[in-house]
């Protein structure tokens, strides 16, 4: 009998070991090579690959006239944040898919109000749009000519490794007549799994 429990006792454990994560979230368990870009911080800095490596980084897409899921997003990573840094180095970039609209004052002034410490990174959609689709994201703009617009992006955000590689995707929670936004307690656990 005692044989049999240790024998369940190894099995849990193991199990619990490769756990896998939940279904709001994919796991690339070969993690994907991002291909080489150039992109521009809210203090004018270029932005590189080489900006990806040694740390955690959680990406989220959105534009600072965005009504709804990108203040709300961007107020849940500052919480994820704040509970991720104590155990681990984990920084966040906010990208912006409205470069003609977010200056890089404006993106500074936007990132501040959440986290002083995020990147609010954004670049000519030439450069953008290749680097977006090799995390794993999307964005549109539509076509009209106004001043007054809205962007189609993903509400969902990628984490890349400290070796700079995509290692997984959290995604939105969908619900009707609600706004999709990810869960910051289930980001936090798939976090944890995927990290260990």
């Amino acid at each position: 009998m005692r044989y049999m429990l240790f024998l369940l006792l190894l099995f849990l454990i193991g199990c619990e070991e490769n756990m896998p994560v939940s279904e709001h979230a994919i796991h690339y368990e070969q993690a994907r090579a991002i291909k080489a870009f150039t992109l521009q911080d809210q203090h004018g800095n270029e932005v590189t690959n080489l900006d990806l490596h040694n740390q955690w980084t959680l990406i989220f897409l959105g534009y600072t006239s965005c009504p709804d899921i990108c203040p709300m997003t961007l107020s849940k990573l500052t919480e994820i944040h704040s509970s991720l840094k104590q155990e681990h180095n984990v920084k966040v970039w906010f990208v912006s898919v409205d470069p003609y609209r977010d200056t890089q004052e404006k993106r500074k002034a936007y990132v501040e109000y959440f986290n002083s410490d995020f990147l609010a990174i954004s670049a000519e959609h030439s450069q953008l749009f290749p680097f977006v689709r090799n995390i794993g994201l999307v964005y549109a703009i539509n076509e009209s000519k106004g001043k007054e617009y809205y962007v189609d992006h993903s509400a969902s955000v990628a984490l890349i490794n400290p070796q700079g590689n995509l290692s997984g995707i959290f995604k939105a929670k969908f619900a009707l007549n609600e706004v999709p936004l990810i869960d910051s307690a289930q980001l936090i656990k798939d976090f944890n799994v995927i990290v260990h």
